[in-house]
């Protein structure tokens, strides 16, 4: 007879490498997912802008007796007609002056190719001409430095058939931003481009948040003071038919309206063209919305923790400072038996949910100082913040809440009592 012992360490080992095995599987497909969230093509880097003169477009046909002397010959052709629309654009209208093409190719600093097609003693084009500020501007008295609006994030949010997109995948949209030259403009953009966790921050739905301290957050992140969001609605009449897209200029925390307009394309290969023309009118609309003053920095996004006064808590201390009794000992005469004194407790704090209607961010900034002032309440909070609704404060207040209600109708607040919360109002 044969007996045999079985070892419990041993005949543990293969349960406790197969638990092994799983535990290093799932943290491996874990890390997988949240690598699989920000890989891949998200956008498109933006150009580099300058603050060059561009005139793009222009279109031009001609011929040499060698194709290179037809390219040249287009070259030439393309800078006049540059140097034209530029002076038409900067002096109303009016005709330019001639100049000799030396003196053209010294203000010239870069001919970018939009399309060209060259044969054997022909040039067909349309190209993009950058003049140099500093050489044209003195031409034609333009040397003065371009007023600019303080840095503005740009989120192009693009709905297309019924989704909204960011930069979870490249839209169009997003590329004709990327590839707009910000340097003649006005307004300083940043425009991010869904580089590494950029995707995971900034999505579709960041334009429809209220929460100021969440967007100080974001803006600190990219160095801007304010948030741009233009907006393309994309609609196909049928597949392979005109794309009809509707544009919206909207500005802030708030999304604020400053503008729209609607542009068709004829089919999706016009669509480029037409998205290109489409952020040149959005610039239009930012530029003259600044002109106009309704483009400014939300002073509300100015978030800045709350700091206490040195002179304030001086004079505290000297009000809390014990004064002398009235019933003091005169000199040689023997000082009273002091009695024990018992310590009042101080009453406790409580915390009430306090509804109040904020159609405006100044709305919010009255309530939270009628608030702080009334006697009683140690701190205000805000719990849930919606500009343009009802917002919730969470208040700090050393009573009940009947306590509470009569000191805000003290301070000329209308008061609703619930169960455990108010609601206020002028």
């Amino acid at each position: 007879m044969s007996i045999s012992l079985s070892n419990p360490v041993r005949d543990t080992l293969p349960y406790r490498a197969i638990f092994v095995v799983f535990v290093l599987t799932a943290l491996a497909l874990a890390g997988w997912r949240v690598a699989a969230q920000v890989e891949g093509d998200r956008g498109i880097a933006p150009i580099a802008s300058s603050g060059d003169f561009e005139v793009d477009g222009i279109s031009v046909n001609a011929t040499g007796k060698t194709a290179e002397e037809a390219r040249t010959n287009g070259w030439l052709q393309a800078q006049r007609k540059a140097w034209d629309v530029l002076y038409a654009r900067t002096h109303a209208g009016a005709k330019a002056p001639q100049v000799p093409d030396s003196r053209l190719a010294q203000m010239v600093s870069a001919v970018v190719v939009e399309r060209e097609e060259i044969g054997p003693r022909r040039y067909v084009a349309k190209l993009g001409v950058i003049f140099d500020r500093a050489r044209a501007g003195e031409l034609f008295g333009q040397t003065d430095a371009m007023v600019r609006s303080a840095p503005m994030l740009v989120l192009p949010v693009t709905y297309s058939g019924g989704v909204a997109q960011l930069y979870e995948h490249r839209t169009p949209w997003q590329r004709a931003w990327a590839q707009f030259r910000t340097g003649s403009s006005p307004i300083d953009y940043v425009r991010p481009f869904g580089a590494g966790g950029e995707s995971l921050l900034l999505t579709a739905g960041q334009a429809s948040r209220r929460s100021r301290s969440w967007w100080r957050n974001i803006l600190d992140e990219f160095g801007a003071a304010d948030v741009l969001v233009p907006v393309a609605r994309l609609e196909r009449q049928w597949p392979g038919g005109p794309v009809v897209g509707t544009f919206t200029a909207r500005h802030g925390p708030d999304n604020a309206y400053l503008g729209s307009f609607t542009m068709t394309a004829a089919d999706d290969a016009e669509l480029p063209a037409m998205l290109e023309r489409a952020v040149e009118r959005m610039d239009a609309v930012y530029a003259r919305a600044m002109a106009d003053g309704r483009l400014r920095v939300d002073n509300t996004l100015n978030v800045e923790e709350a700091t206490i006064d040195p002179a304030l808590i001086e004079a505290l201390t000297r009000e809390a400072a014990p004064a002398a009794p009235a019933n003091a000992p005169q000199p040689g005469t023997a000082a009273p038996v002091p009695q024990p004194v018992t310590a009042q407790p101080a009453a406790p704090l409580s915390r009430f949910a306090v509804q109040v209607a904020t159609p405006d961010p100044a709305s919010l900034d009255a309530a939270l100082t009628g608030i702080n002032g009334t006697p009683g309440v140690a701190n205000t909070t805000v719990g849930s913040l919606a500009i343009g609704g009802t917002s919730v404060l969470q208040v700090g207040y050393a009573g009940n809440l009947d306590g509470l209600a009569e000191a805000l109708r003290a301070r000329g607040w209308q008061v609703t009592q619930g169960a455990d919360a108010l609601r206020i109002s002028r």
